[in-house]
């Protein structure tokens, strides 16, 4: 690495910033209570509907011009998890509307536990007195919107840039770009920490940034065949040190 200095730090969000695991536990538990309250199913039943809810979420490929809102379609999944493990109606709600009570349940706990912590919120704070920071996130636009606004991180960023308000995302080097752009830097000027060796630290590789700081919270080893990342911490607490080190 060269001694230019770092000028800008570009930030994901989920698991990265935010507890977008934890949270999302914690929403399936709730909406586990729900469905036992609601249907005579055993509790193995239970938790394979909220497994394939979650599945259905991972698999999820959003395209807002078929005409079907994110709601919508996080209430279908709901549904078609439901209807796999039940074979007549459920009493006196109906298949549809516990879909829907199930997901509006779902995203508001999710919502109401995700959260910047205290140490974050003085970490962001500190760096913003140095750095330009920037937040590069994944993800269907109003539900990255909702998460952004959960959390009140606004304040502590220069520009807040959501993927699915663009024609690509991470790891794609375009989104990269444009970020580069808004910020008035360099790619070589930026540092890119996050979580995800696929998304985010393979797109600071493929935009070629100045260092990738990769957040495992596992303290995991790389991956065969993945892309390395030129620095590992078990938090993004710990970022002022690899900062030191780049200067």
């Amino acid at each position: 690495m060269d001694d230019k200095a770092v000028k800008a730090i570009l930030f994901d969000l989920d698991n990265t910033l935010i507890e977008t695991s934890r949270a999302g536990r914690v929403a399936i538990q709730k909406t586990s209570e729900l469905l036992k309250s609601t249907l005579a199913l055993d509790d193995k039943t239970i938790s394979s509907i909220c497994d394939k809810f979650q599945q259905k979420l991972f698999h999820e490929r959003f395209d807002p011009s078929a005409g079907r809102s994110i709601d919508e379609v996080r209430v279908g999944h709901w549904e078609e998890s439901i209807q796999a493990y039940i074979q007549e109606a459920v009493g006196s709600c109906s298949t549809p509307s516990l879909a829907a009570k199930c997901y509006y349940l779902w995203k508001t706990s999710r919502l109401e536990v995700l959260s910047l912590s205290p140490e974050i919120c003085s970490l962001l704070k500190q760096l913003r007195s140095g750095y330009k920071l920037l937040l590069l996130t994944n993800g269907e636009a109003r539900t990255q919107r909702e998460k952004v606004e959960a959390v009140a991180c606004q304040e502590f960023f220069d520009a807040i840039v959501i993927g699915g308000e663009h024609a690509e995302q991470k790891p794609v080097a375009s989104i990269f770009a444009l970020c580069f752009n808004m910020l008035e830097v360099e790619a070589q000027d930026c540092v890119m920490v996050g979580d995800s060796l696929d998304t985010d630290i393979q797109g600071g590789f493929n935009a070629r940034v100045r260092a990738t700081v990769w957040i495992s919270s596992a303290g995991g080893a790389v991956p065969n065949g993945s892309v390395k990342p030129d620095f590992t911490i078990p938090t993004v607490l710990d970022l002022p040190d690899i900062l030191q080190q780049l200067e």
